[in-house]
């Protein structure tokens, strides 16, 4: 399966609006703003992947039910 993106990609500075006091409050209790951003950004890629593909992993799902998995003959455990 591709990668949702490329996690060894260089950071880029970006300019951002945010709401003062929120940004503040972050900040008094240490929260590292950029690095919450990437975890909302990679759970939300994933969420829509999930959504985009929704309908191949079921039918995925019901082959592996219905037939095994592909591999079931070879496995050794």
């Amino acid at each position: 399966m591709k990668a949702l993106y490329d996690p060894q990609a260089p950071d880029k500075i970006v300019r951002l609006s945010v709401n003062s006091d929120l940004l503040n409050r972050a900040h008094k209790l240490n929260i590292n703003v950029s690095s919450l951003l990437e975890a909302a950004l990679k759970t939300t890629l994933a969420e829509q992947w999930k959504t985009e593909n929704r309908t191949a992993v079921k039918a995925y799902n019901d082959f592996v039910e219905d037939n095994s998995c592909f591999s079931d003959d070879y496995r050794i455990f």
